[in-house]
């Protein structure tokens, strides 16, 4: 079978690479179990404890974790991701979710999926990589702060019969809620999260999440007997059963196709499209963020390659096809993948297999995992938020980092909080580039040479002459040729001449007195190249191009 998309761009790199055109033996295979089943454990609480985050019902995100992880594992450009819902889309779906519904969700992932199967197939992929470390660091660090804040309300088990928008409303109803704190809560939310920071100092390889749940379920059942209620993922969801019945918890059958459209009463009105497009196009930005940032530490961590193009595409086809089965936006998660090297796998079959265990978890554990304690699963994200906020590094940038780096990602941080992601990540951007422009423009420089003369101004350029730097060097360079009669300007350091460079060139060379020659030499290809299509010739007695300083030297008679 060929794997290829339009424009040549291949689908499933990843598969195709590690399992068929490398030996793929029994022993590569039990590795790849060993890990799904790893992370598989990881995955269940943390797919459900996502969902609910999200505003949707916990099953969404086992639904999302089963088929994200068969998808985009196959037809993805990283071998080692391991993809379903994340930390990062709460703070864009769990508002959405309260708008539209879980129809308008699903309805945004599948836009969002078509965006970024566009992009891959643009060959986009490699230009995620020129958002500057400040502002990713800036909008994690501010989702992180405000994922965070919004499990307070299930981990003190806090009466808010509907969380506001904003950040700072949050921030409020928290506070004005906190005289209503269930002790009960509070203690199996502390229990589960004293185990997550404590456990990685045990120095085990099995990960954390499972033990930490079973100290928060034994926490809740001593607290039950002692007639202490503590709110569970059964107390709080329900679903209609084939029969018209009700249950609680979460319904143990499979995923089923149904039209994203078809879930809910969603009312198709053009108004309501035009709203999600760019919450759809929000959710493409961020999970290829995402997913190319932690194909990029897989990468470091395996001495491997990813494919970014075919990788866009495998989550933009994941994507596609998992609001068809009520499940909610994918993308690569760092954490679940850094996981899987650890635990040994060798091949996208590993991203399988973890799918394969959560759903097992959902046909035959649903009871149990209905069970769970929403504090417990509130601790679990805290633990998420703490490890996405990658605070020693902005510690360590706030240290070190220039200053301009430091704004930015404060900026980006704050933006993020206090108003969205999109918000903070278009600012920064722009932010980073106009700063970046300026340190660029600031390196280009006049260096005058030894071989000037009273007659004779000889000028080295260093640096770009682009439009942040052009019209300052060459106004810089205009107040100093009174009283020579000739100017020759070395440009062996001017890598780039662009459109701006050039009308300040052509301005100054018109603005040359009569009696005054300009002399170009050593012109690199690029500038060259531009003054060709610019048209610009040698003008009889003012401008003159020459291939070496010395040819030019030579050139100037001696008086």
């Amino acid at each position: 079978m060929k794997w290829y998309s339009l424009s040549q761009i291949q689908i499933g790199t990843a598969f195709r690479v590690s399992c068929l055109k490398e030996p793929y033996h029994k022993t590569r295979l039990l590795k790849d179990i060993l890990a799904g089943i790893t992370v598989g454990i990881i995955a269940i609480p943390l797919a459900m404890a996502l969902a609910i985050a999200s505003g949707v019902a916990p099953q969404q995100g086992l639904y999302t974790a089963i088929i994200a992880g068969f998808i985009i594992a196959l037809t993805g450009g990283s071998r080692f991701s391991i993809s379903g819902p994340t930390a990062a889309f709460v703070v864009v779906l769990y508002p959405m979710s309260l708008q539209y519904g879980l129809s308008g969700l699903l309805i945004a992932t599948l836009l969002s999926g078509f965006f970024l199967v566009l992009m891959g197939v643009a060959r986009l992929g490699r230009l995620i990589e020129y958002i500057p470390l400040p502002v990713v660091l800036g909008f994690t660090s501010g989702i992180a702060i405000t994922i965070a804040t919004m499990q307070f309300k299930d981990f003190f088990g806090l009466t808010i019969e509907q969380m506001p928008e904003t950040y700072t409303g949050k921030i409020s109803a928290i506070i004005h809620a906190f005289p209503s704190c269930n002790i009960a809560d509070m203690l199996i939310g502390i229990s589960t999260l004293s185990v997550l920071i404590l456990w990685p100092k045990l120095r085990l390889r099995f990960p954390g999440h499972l033990p930490a749940l079973i100290a928060g379920i034994i926490v809740m059942m001593i607290l039950q007997q002692l007639d202490f209620n503590v709110a569970t993922i059964g107390s709080k969801f329900h679903y209609q059963l084939a029969d018209g019945s009700i249950g609680y918890g979460i319904p143990n059958v499979l995923p089923e196709l149904a039209l994203p459209w078809e879930l809910a009463d969603f009312k198709w009105h053009w108004s309501t499209v035009t709203a999600l497009m760019p919450i759809a196009l929000t959710m493409a930005m961020l999970c290829a963020i995402e997913s190319l940032l932690c194909a990029v530490v897989l990468d470091e961590m395996t001495h491997t390659k990813h494919n970014s193009n075919s990788e866009l595409i495998g989550q933009g086809l994941g994507n596609m096809i998992v609001p068809f089965f009520g499940g909610i936006s994918a993308t690569a998660a760092i954490a679940r993948s850094a996981a899987n090297v650890k635990a040994g796998a060798t091949s996208p079959l590993a991203s399988c297999f973890h799918a394969l265990v959560v759903l097992l978890a959902l046909v035959s554990l649903a009871p149990i995992l209905s069970f769970l304690p929403l504090s417990a699963m509130a601790g679990l994200l805290i633990m998420v938020a703490w490890n996405m906020s990658e605070i020693q590094r902005v510690i360590y940038m706030l240290k070190r980092a220039p200053k301009d780096d430091m704004i930015i990602m404060l900026m980006c941080l704050s933006l993020t909080v206090l108003f969205d992601m999109v918000i903070a990540i278009s600012f920064g951007i722009v932010l980073a580039s106009l700063l970046f422009m300026r340190r660029i423009s600031q390196m280009t420089k006049l260096v005058e040479l030894t071989q000037s003369n009273e007659k004779m101004l000889v000028i080295r350029i260093n640096g770009p002459l682009f439009f942040a730097a052009a019209e300052k060097i060459f106004l810089a360079l205009y107040h100093r040729i009174n009283g020579y009669k000739h100017i020759v300007l070395q440009w062996d350091a001017v890598p780039i001449l662009d459109a701006g460079g050039l009308n300040a060139l052509t301005h100054f060379i018109e603005e040359l007195p009569d009696n005054v020659e300009l002399a170009i030499t050593e012109l690199q290809f690029q500038p060259l190249k531009t003054l060709a299509r610019a048209n610009i010739i040698p003008i009889p007695n003012k401008l003159v191009f020459y291939s070496t300083l010395d040819e030019a030297l030579a050139s100037i008679p001696k008086e």
